[in-house]
């Protein structure tokens, strides 16, 4: 990658393969031809430029290089579609409802073909050129520029905490980096729900569900802040488990289990970690998709399990979330960056793929 002037589309190199660069209208024996382009092989991404029509465009990185045909200087990719680009891989561009948004293209002015039918949405922020990289061929902002887009205009503060946290996944920015970064866009739209919602953001998070959980735990239960994917070890600092979520205040650990969680290999490991819990005095509450949509069953298991908690002595815990000597954490962005790969390859092999 590098930073800079941007040259026109037609200049960049993209470097990723299983990707097809839409082509402009050839007049010199390329392809397409004028009568190609208005045939039924070839279909039209945006004002002069043509896709095969066999290309599948269901890919988000396809979308994304389609819309990078307005690329040129002053013009970059910002939101999902640029945090997708630099590896952010829970950013597919796909609507809870299950359909595609718009790849956002920031330029100064609107002189460019990006009607909703080509799959982009035009932004008037300009952005300077400090602001962008070019990445494997394609224009897009920095990646504190990208979450601060999709916080910005997120539809709720709880939106809004999931695309921070769902970017320090893949390590792309850290809490401290964003807040820093909304320092110096004071009077931006949507800046003050961004703000409120750095509060809530975690960069532990293994999956879009266990951040539903912990939010509503938090914000919504009023309980303390629980720890995400927090390795427990026993008294003779052998680890235990890692469960999802943990209020070790309480002596409660939280289990999401995703749509088709019982169709995985993970299910039996589950219910081996289960019956840890259940020997080492954690009371443990399971929670689906369908428990965050209509949160009334999982807020009475929540209640259940505070009450027992509540009824054991911490004196008798056999249990702690203080790791021993040696022990490398990797629960924070940065913690994550001062990895070898080889750590990275090790440490974290359970994270979600």
């Amino acid at each position: 990658m590098h930073a800079g002037v941007v040259p026109e589309y037609d200049d960049h190199p993209v470097s990723r393969r299983g990707l097809t660069r839409p082509s402009r209208v050839s007049r010199t024996g390329g392809q397409p031809t004028p009568k190609e382009a208005r045939g039924p092989s070839w279909r039209r991404t945006s004002r002069g430029f043509y896709l095969p029509s066999d290309v599948d465009d269901a890919r988000p990185e396809q979308r994304i290089l389609n819309a990078s045909t307005a690329q040129r200087n002053g013009v970059a990719i910002t939101g999902w579609a640029a945090l997708r680009w630099r590896g952010g891989r829970w950013f597919d561009g796909v609507t809870a409802a299950g359909a595609r948004r718009p790849v956002t293209v920031l330029i100064g002015t609107r002189d460019i073909d990006a009607q909703p039918r080509h799959g982009i949405a035009v932004c008037g922020e300009s952005v300077g050129p400090s602001m962008y990289d070019v990445v494997d061929g394609v224009a897009v902002t920095l990646p504190t520029w990208a979450v601060s887009f999709e916080m910005r205009y997120a539809r709720s503060e709880h939106e809004a905490a999931k695309v921070l946290s769902l970017a320090a996944y893949d390590d792309l920015v850290s809490i401290a980096e964003v807040r820093a970064f909304f320092s110096g866009q004071r009077g931006w739209t949507g800046i003050p729900q961004a703000r409120k919602a750095l509060t809530w953001a975690e960069e532990n998070a293994w999956s879009p569900g266990e951040l539903d959980l912990g939010i509503h735990l938090y914000v919504e239960l009023h309980h303390e802040r629980p720890l995400f994917n927090r390795p427990v070890f026993d008294l003779a600092e052998r680890h235990l488990f890692t469960p999802d979520l943990i209020d070790p205040v309480a002596g409660v650990v939280f289990e999401h289990n995703g749509p088709t969680h019982r169709e995985s290999t993970a299910y039996g490991n589950d219910l081996h970690r289960w019956g840890l819990y259940a020997e080492h005095g954690l009371e443990a509450v399971a929670s689906s998709s369908a428990d965050l949509r209509d949160c009334r069953r999982l807020d009475e298991r929540v209640r259940t399990a505070y009450r027992r908690a509540a009824r054991r002595a911490r004196s008798d815990r056999s249990w702690t979330v203080e790791p021993p000597a040696g022990w490398t954490p990797t629960h924070t962005v940065d913690l994550r960056r001062a990895l070898t790969p080889r750590q990275r390859a090790r440490l974290l092999r359970y994270r979600a793929a």
